[in-house]
């Protein structure tokens, strides 16, 4: 079952990739770095870690002689809802911009995750993407992604 799961990651991975380095620029129409530098050098990292994960897995389930024995909960439901919030936070990236898309999906992982500190969590999923947005717009110069729908903030 982990095998099948890092497959599906690394499928996942390369979707991402694909997408960061079809639909986003490595660099701005001015030379500077632009919207597609850090998701592409994050995919090509997700893919490469990946690769090495399911290399890895092949060759300890290869030696191992009774794999398939594995618990019930080995590949929980709780990964598979990771995967698809993940894809919908592309999507949500798409329509609503990086900001607000970013602290939808954060708030969204952290009341799955952690549940016991909302105010922490909100916290948290609040100030990272302002101070993400803080770092590539107003430090590097870099732009970031915008959504479709136009948002008043």
């Amino acid at each position: 079952m982990r095998l099948i799961f890092m497959i599906a990651v690394l499928a996942a991975g390369l979707l991402y990739t694909f997408y960061a380095f079809n639909t986003l620029n490595f660099l701005s129409a001015s030379g500077r770095l632009g919207p597609g530098f850090f998701p592409q050098i994050l995919g090509l990292g997700i893919v490469s870690m990946t690769l090495i994960s399911v290399i890895t897995e092949a060759r300890r389930m290869r030696a191992t002689t009774n794999y398939f024995a594995a618990p019930a909960d080995a590949f929980p439901g709780s990964a598979l809802l990771i995967i698809c919030m993940s894809v919908l936070y592309l999507i949500g990236l798409r329509l609503f911009g990086a900001i607000p898309g970013s602290i939808v999906f954060l708030l969204a992982m952290f009341w799955m995750i952690s549940r016991g500190k909302p105010i922490l969590n909100t916290v948290i999923a609040v100030m990272a993407p302002v101070l993400i947005y803080l770092l590539f717009r107003q430090l590097l110069s870099a732009s970031m992604p915008e959504g479709l729908i136009p948002l008043p903030f």
